[in-house]
């Protein structure tokens, strides 16, 4: 048992939203909020994956991500697909947004039951999953500016595609020219925690493009 956040309409197609290593904190919110209100409406879950922590500067957040047993997170992500599944939803996608961004890849390969998922910057390691195996479609969405090495930078995002192209299943591979990693985070204490760590872009039009990109992938394999 764990805590959830819950947002959207009853019996809508439900969406589980992953957090960024900060944990549970306004901007993951903020995004399950925007994703139940687009298109028809979705019903929007964030598992609280850190049991409560929220991780307040980088160092606090980078010790609580050391710290996630990975395996026990792809547990937490089945129980919410299941819960939304048991409670009006007929189909359920995953999304996430870095550290969930790689989790929602994983949950592609090693949950079933996942109807489609949608990842923001963010691969698993190989020990995780391995996306030639991905059994539900995924769409990838990447910053060109990102300097995480081997987790979100372009080079990730190109091996990654080179992966789903093995398994089969639909996928598409966006990567924005300009941005940094974490480009979608759009609140006033979003935005000046990215100046804080150096990603200073502002780019309304590629957080547009990609939440369009978003809605259309999860209505067609949701609907």
């Amino acid at each position: 048992a764990f805590d959830a956040h819950v947002v959207g309409k009853e019996d809508a197609p439900g969406i589980v939203v992953l957090q960024e290593w900060w944990g549970v904190d306004f901007e993951i919110k903020n995004h399950a909020l925007k994703i139940s209100q687009l298109g028809p409406g979705f019903k929007a879950l964030i598992p609280d994956l850190y049991r409560g922590k929220v991780g307040l500067d980088v160092a606090e957040a980078q010790h609580l991500m050391d710290g996630l047993d990975w395996q026990g997170a792809v547990k937490d992500i089945c129980a919410s697909v299941d819960w939304l599944k048991a409670n009006g939803s007929k189909k359920v996608g995953v999304t996430g947004f870095c550290m969930g961004g790689a989790l929602s890849i994983a949950s592609s390969v090693l949950v079933p039951q996942v109807d489609a998922v949608a990842a923001f910057y963010g691969v698993p390691s190989p020990e995780l999953a391995d996306p030639a195996q991905a059994k539900a479609p995924v769409q990838a969405h990447f910053g060109e500016l990102d300097d995480f090495v081997g987790f979100s930078d372009v080079t990730a995002a190109k091996a990654l595609e080179e992966k789903l192209k093995e398994s089969k299943t639909p996928y598409e591979v966006h990567i924005y020219p300009g941005n940094a990693h974490a480009f979608m985070n759009r609140s006033p204490d979003g935005i000046k925690r990215r100046k804080g760590m150096g990603m200073a872009d502002e780019d309304e039009a590629a957080v547009r493009l990609a939440w369009s990109r978003f809605e259309s992938w999860m209505a067609r394999f949701l609907s």
